[in-house]
Order: C-alpha cells, then structure tokens, then sequence
C-alpha cells in the first residue's frame, strides 16, 4: 500500500496518526484496502559468527519478554520470524486497532526494554521498529 503508510521509527508518529484516523474517521485505507488490526515490529540483523549465538541470544531475549507483550490488552498475537539467508529477526505484535493507541500511550511497552537489550547483544545490527496494519486474506 505505498511507502507513506510504512511506519519506521523515523515516520511512525505522522503513519500511525494516519492509521488510526483512518480506522475512527473512515474504516478503509482505500475503498478496498480496509483493516481491523495494527501490528508493530520489532526487527533487527543478526550474526553468523561464534555459531550463530547472537540469534540465539535474541530469541532467549523474546522469551523473556513474552509473557508481558502477550498480556497487553488487544493483542492478537505475537509471531517470530527468522531468515537464515537475510539474517534477520523480526517481532510481531498484532493488535486490534481500536486497543492500538492505548498500547502507544505506553510506548509500546516494553519495546523499549527489549530494544535496549537487543543492541547490547554481540553480533545484533540494524535495529528498528515498524509499525503497520496486518490483516488475514
């Protein structure tokens, strides 16, 4: 649906401000793109190096914080993905939209946290957030 509705953490207030608009003001992005749902990712690049530890260590990382992303109200569900050829490690967080903005207040916690311990680990880069609606086809 374009980059103007692609959420880095460098753009994400002005698209989330738009995202939400569109669910309370109109219930579409476009006459056929409408959504319920409003996920925010957490990603980042890992390292092959010392047998792939920083993987590792990323996702002991994610089971530590599980039980607290799982229990913010709205969530839908909480996905992991890993590619081995791209190494990358994303978060995702599925929210319904209209329980979105109180997760925002909060600044996503604890997104933070996580984030902060994400970039201490050896072998960690490219650490970023996207926000964006995700919805079943």
């Amino acid at each position: 649906f374009g980059s103007s509705f692609c959420c880095s953490s460098r753009r994400s207030s002005n698209v989330r401000s738009r995202l939400l608009r569109a669910r309370h003001d109109m219930p579409e992005i476009t006459k056929s793109v409408a959504f319920d749902n409003i996920a925010r990712e957490w990603r980042c690049k890992w390292s092959a190096d010392k047998d792939k530890a920083s993987l590792d260590a990323a996702q002991e990382l994610l089971k530590s914080v599980l039980p607290e992303v799982k229990a913010v109200p709205g969530v839908k569900g909480v996905q992991r993905v890993v590619c081995g050829g791209c190494l990358d490690f994303k978060v995702v967080v599925k929210l319904s939209a209209d329980k979105f903005p109180d997760w925002e207040k909060t600044g996503f916690a604890p997104e933070a946290a996580f984030l902060e311990k994400l970039k201490a680990i050896d072998g960690i880069s490219i650490v970023e957030t996207q926000t964006y609606t995700l919805e079943e086809v």
